[in-house]
């Protein structure tokens, strides 16, 4: 499907989200080596700004992006993924802005510390996520399609995801659950990486939220890459399950890497979502 050059990239990105590897069977062979190249680009900036620990690293390594998507356009760039995705004459369509959003997004986010609460996460998470979500309903459904449910669904997907390395990242200076939730439940950030009744109920509430907001999201009936509807459905169901669950956090983790005939059923169900309104 795709060469050596990016298939680190795309491999990359399964790894964080296998569940995938099932929608791509859903997606038109004409156009699925830049559509997986575009979810792996996406990747790319979102492991430069969460995955290294080093402030000013992940700045440089964002400043770098930035420099790149600006000239791609003129030079179709040097790093493999952007070579990819600017030989394609979709690229044509979607505007400079649109590529450089996320970067800057994810620069100004890098000092950031926790939020006060859930609805002041949701929106510092969504600085980054809507703007890769608006680049990618560009790039599928043209300049035109609107991205407000496919950012909501990034964001609180990205929320999910952030909540299964709460044991990793406790010493971090932005934690996955708000300050208003640490209060609530009595939790310090030095009981976050041991299990107890408080971080159990601390975690079902935040799934809790997060599973709402995915629901009123998907229902909205806006155009979803089949990525975007995939990642949604199945963080919707993760998030419920785990909130279930009577150690909500061992059942995040299980579900998370979980793909089977429901997962074909997910996938199938946001195929036609995406055809229907592209």
């Amino acid at each position: 499907m795709s060469d050596g050059a990016t298939q680190s990239y795309i491999d990359k990105w399964l790894a964080v989200q296998p569940q995938q590897r099932v929608a791509l069977g859903f997606i038109d062979p004409a156009v699925r080596d830049e559509r997986v190249a575009l979810a792996a680009f996406e990747q790319e900036l979102i492991s430069s700004a969460y995955g290294i620990r080093e402030p000013q690293v992940a700045a440089a390594k964002l400043q770098w992006w930035a420099e790149e998507l600006s000239g791609a356009g003129a030079s179709g760039g040097r790093h493999p993924l952007t070579k990819a995705l600017f030989t394609s004459e979709r690229a044509k369509i979607v505007t400079p802005q649109l590529w450089i959003a996320p970067v800057l997004a994810a620069m100004a986010q890098l000092e950031q510390g926790t939020p006060s609460d859930f609805a002041a996460q949701v929106v510092a998470s969504r600085n980054m996520h809507g703007a890769l979500a608006a680049l990618e309903n560009a790039w599928w459904f043209g300049p035109e399609a609107p991205s407000e449910a496919a950012a909501d669904i990034a964001t609180l997907s990205h929320l999910v995801f952030a909540l299964s390395r709460l044991e990793f990242d406790a010493d971090r200076e932005r934690l996955p659950l708000p300050m208003s939730r640490l209060a609530r439940h009595g939790l310090s950030r030095g009981q976050l990486k041991d299990d107890s009744p408080a971080r159990r109920e601390a975690i079902k509430a935040q799934l809790g939220d997060l599973a709402a907001g995915l629901s009123a999201a998907l229902g909205k009936g806006q155009p979803l890459s089949t990525f975007r509807g995939l990642e949604g459905r199945t963080a919707l169901a993760t998030a419920r399950g785990a909130a279930r669950a009577p150690e909500p956090f061992a059942e995040l983790h299980k579900r998370q890497a979980r793909t089977g005939p429901a997962t074909a059923f997910r996938a199938w169900r946001a195929a036609r979502q995406a055809g229907r309104l592209g």
